[in-house]
């Protein structure tokens, strides 16, 4: 699934694609993808003549903002952005197509179906589904220490379940939670009440650290992740423990251990992160 540095990627290439074009026309292969408004045709409706202010990103929401809506995008585990010219041959998985008035085209691809659009009044988005249900983004001068300790000494849940928990913060998903424990020396099964400040400090630095680093290397490509260019990210080239199994630490050299928790599977140096 796109993370928090995947969709920032996503974002800056869509800004120098597509940003003050005007949408002529929209196509709907897949209306499930549409969640608001409920009827497809209106969504199509309401986009017509729309120019494509800025690109706006909030955890890992795309925020389109045209000239009355804000149109809210998510990824979810395959969801890409492409532009082409017309007359291009249209990919298989293809659900959505933005026809701008340039006879340019943004096509929405999504090989499992999981992704979802929302349009709202511009101004509104905020306040509702889905982004209200948003803790603030971890470059967001409301993720303070104060709120961050907090929230997670509330909560008795192990603390990669806390991290992964988009209500704290918005955006970390399992690579860079993964990454974030390992930098942080804690160890992901610590129930989250019982960290201590030092510990939830140095979390709060690494997540940023790793994020603003992920973004410069344009994220990171495990299976099938691009740009809106068509282009991988790198920092897969970097990670520590993320799809490390049974390699050797690169700070101690004892291998690393993958595991479940929550379901999810996570990448720990039992040695590092005691």
């Amino acid at each position: 699934m796109p993370e928090l540095p995947e969709v920032e990627t996503v974002k800056q290439t869509l800004k120098r694609l597509v940003q003050n074009k005007t949408i002529q026309g929209v196509e709907v292969f897949w209306p499930n993808i549409i969640k608001l408004p409920d009827d497809v045709e209106e969504f199509k409706i309401n986009l017509q003549q729309q120019t494509i202010l800025d690109i706006h990103r909030k955890g890992k929401f795309l925020l389109f903002e045209l000239s009355d809506y804000m149109l809210i995008s998510h990824l979810r585990m395959e969801g890409k952005y492409s532009v082409h010219e017309n007359g291009e041959p249209v990919k298989k998985h293809t659900h959505v197509i933005f026809t701008f008035t340039d006879g340019d085209e943004l096509r929405y691809n999504d090989v499992r179906k999981f992704g979802t659009m929302h349009i709202v009044n511009k101004g509104t988005e905020l306040d509702q589904k889905p982004l209200n249900q948003l803790g603030p983004d971890p470059f967001d001068a409301a993720f303070t220490f104060d709120y961050f300790y907090k929230k997670l000494h509330k909560t008795d849940r192990v603390i990669k379940a806390a991290l992964l928990d988009q209500s704290i913060v918005a955006g970390l998903g399992n690579i860079y939670v993964d990454e974030t424990l390992f930098q942080a020396k804690v160890n992901p099964l610590k129930k989250s009440n019982k960290l201590t400040k030092k510990e939830v400090k140095s979390i709060q630095e690494e997540a940023k650290t790793i994020l603003q680093h992920a973004i410069e290397l344009g994220g990171t490509t495990i299976r099938s992740y691009v740009n809106s260019s068509g282009e991988m990210g790198m920092f897969q080239q970097t990670l520590y423990v993320y799809g490390q199994e049974n390699n050797p630490c690169r700070t101690c050299g004892r291998p690393i251990v993958k595991m479940k928790i929550g379901g999810r599977g996570t990448h720990v140096c039992m040695n590092c992160q005691k």
